[in-house]
């Protein structure tokens, strides 16, 4: 057996033993691709690149569990202890050592002591993911704005945003054709229904909650580590970890550069057309879902 297989078996059998379901594809399924060049890149690239980088961005559409399956099993094969942060649970929550033997309802219980909802989150989804950060012994960090602040930037504008956040924000302003794309993102977000004035408050909460994912990762960055093979690993929907007006570009913005690797999981046809704005784009098969716009409520126009 070639080194490239050992590594592809070791990277995803344990997802498959999480995830215990017969009908989870093999990994022939997926397709990942470097954006940069358009070549189709393994799983041992992947790791590859990951270890020489100093944080690591895994995007992720929130309702497909293949996407959590490939970043658990990417997770486990980093090989050594690192720092994850998650959109998934507020900045509130700082490294939290979760359990290594935690499972079901003992894993559901910790998460939900450092602000993880449950039921907002759809567990069991994401179960298999915080699994492998447990058994490897990674620290998990919170990483989201909790929800009133976000609320309150939604209603009130950029000029809510807290204090602590704002040298991030201020220090890299959207170019016209990344706010663009925000807008436009946060539009389809909405099924084509967003009010012309909730525009504006909907594009600082989205740039609060990635200062605040910016803030947690540099929090947790060792000092002066640099290709260390210990990055430190953000957990986010895609459009988090985008390089134009997510995560990425609030980093590249903040002091001594950062070996950034932004990877996006998408479903087939889903990627973001021209050139992708992330580093490497893997595609696995998509989740079944009903039409999330079938039964959309647009939000109000006035504040509340």
């Amino acid at each position: 057996m070639n080194s490239k297989r050992r590594v592809w078996l070791a990277a995803f059998a344990v997802p498959m033993m999480l995830a215990a379901c017969a009908s989870e594809p093999s990994a022939a399924d997926d397709r990942i691709v470097d954006v940069a060049t358009g070549r189709a890149l393994e799983v041992a690239d992947v790791l590859r690149r990951l270890r020489a980088a100093d944080v690591v961005l895994l995007g992720e559409l929130h309702d497909n569990p293949h996407h959590h399956a490939r970043r658990a099993a990417l997770l486990a094969a980093i090989g050594v202890p690192v720092v994850v942060v998650a959109e998934h649970l507020p900045r509130a929550a700082a490294f939290v050592r979760l359990p290594a033997d935690a499972a079901g309802d003992t894993l559901r219980r910790a998460l939900e002591g450092a602000g993880f909802e449950a039921r907002a989150w759809r567990w069991p989804l994401h179960e298999p993911l915080f699994t492998a950060v447990a058994r490897a012994g990674h620290t998990l960090q919170g990483g989201n704005l909790d929800r009133d602040a976000a609320r309150r930037l939604a209603r009130e504008g950029a000029g809510a945003l807290p204090a602590p956040l704002r040298p991030l924000v201020d220090a890299a302003p959207l170019a016209a054709e990344a706010r663009a794309a925000l807008e436009a993102d946060l539009l389809r977000g909405h099924c084509g229904h967003l009010p012309a004035e909730r525009s504006e408050g909907l594009v600082a909460a989205q740039r609060g909650r990635d200062a605040a994912m910016a803030a947690a990762m540099l929090a947790a960055m060792p000092s002066g580590a640099s290709g260390t093979g210990a990055p430190v690993v953000l957990l986010a929907g895609n459009n988090h970890v985008r390089r134009d007006y997510g995560v990425p570009q609030l980093l590249s913005r903040h002091g001594a550069p950062l070996r950034v690797l932004s990877i996006a999981f998408v479903e087939p046809g889903g990627g973001a057309s021209g050139s992708p704005p992330y580093d490497i784009v893997w595609t696995t098969p998509a989740a079944t879902r009903e039409d999330p716009c079938k039964a959309f409520t647009a939000p109000r126009s006035s504040g509340g």
